[in-house]
């Protein structure tokens, strides 16, 4: 009866330990391969929203940018007649192995969902809601300054 009393006792307090321990994320942000570093934004780029009641003038307009839990998200939208024609990623969490990861599995499924969608209103990417709540949020910033 003891040994199983002990035994459960273990058992509990280990778990509890794993539960607690938190992997280290440095707050270290810098771009991926292919992108711009980031301190730059793909040019041409317009920040100031369309006029209202017209449409919407094409151009490239970046997104704010958004800090998550693991990093900065911000994001590029290419706007062209009116419709979302590509996204380019200007800053990701990479900060640590495990952000790169996640960002290489996330990035490129949003930006496929917001260009058949030719909007921000995306499902996130399960495993990676940090980084596509981020990506989302920027994304509609860019388009809200588009006027789309």
């Amino acid at each position: 009866m003891r040994r199983a009393v002990l035994t459960a006792a273990s058992t509990c307090s280990l778990v509890v330990l794993l539960l607690a321990l938190k992997p280290h994320h440095t707050a270290a942000v810098s771009a991926l391969g292919g992108t711009p570093p980031s301190g730059t934004a793909p040019s041409p780029t317009r920040s100031e929203p369309a006029a209202s009641g017209s449409h919407p003038v094409s151009g490239t307009y970046t997104g704010d940018p958004v800090d998550t839990r693991y990093g900065t998200v911000q994001v590029a939208a290419t706007v062209q007649g009116g419709k979302l024609t590509d996204v380019k990623v200007v800053q990701v969490p990479s900060g640590s192995g495990r952000d790169q990861q996640i960002t290489a599995y996330a990035v490129p499924r949003l930006t496929q969902e917001a260009l058949t969608a030719h909007s921000a209103h995306i499902d996130a990417v399960s495993g990676a809601s940090y980084t596509s709540q981020g990506y989302i949020q920027s994304l509609q910033s860019a388009l809200d300054k588009a006027g789309v």
